[in-house]
């Protein structure tokens, strides 16, 4: 069960990485917040709003993330789920390089975004337990 050990380190990595980037955002939140403060995050007050958001949404699914490598066999949908997402980001960021307006802001970092997102979607694809090890068939190994 090489495959899905693999999986449960993939889905534990992202959780952690999930977890602590998402504190990060609602730490810039906050730290914008101080009188006389550079902007960590190159946005105004509704960006980091927005930003601080995005990190609590980040930290409570890096709890599911996380709960996923602990039963992989009982929280297939959040591997679904997380892989949807991940290709749906990964179309994100092509719509936005394509458009041209991103590009002058994020420069080639949206293309290597595209790789990394889809690398780590076909990953989890490759790794998930099937439903047949979901129904108990495939947890003794």
């Amino acid at each position: 069960m090489i495959r899905v050990r693999l999986y449960r380190v993939l889905m534990g990595s992202l959780g952690i990485a999930f977890f602590l980037f998402g504190m990060a955002l609602i730490a810039s939140f906050f730290l914008y917040q101080r009188p006389h403060s550079t902007p960590l995050v190159t946005t105004g007050p509704i960006g980091h709003y927005f930003v601080a958001f995005a990190g609590c949404a980040l930290v409570g699914w890096s709890g599911g993330l996380v709960g996923a490598a602990r039963d992989p066999w009982a929280s297939r949908s959040i591997g679904t789920m997380t892989i949807f997402a991940l290709v749906l980001m990964a179309v994100i960021r092509m719509v936005a390089w394509i458009i041209g307006d991103y590009y002058e802001f994020a420069g080639e970092a949206l293309r290597g975004e595209v790789a990394a997102f889809l690398a780590i979607a076909l990953a989890l694809i490759w790794t998930k337990p099937t439903v047949a090890e979901s129904c108990g068939e495939g947890e003794s190994g």
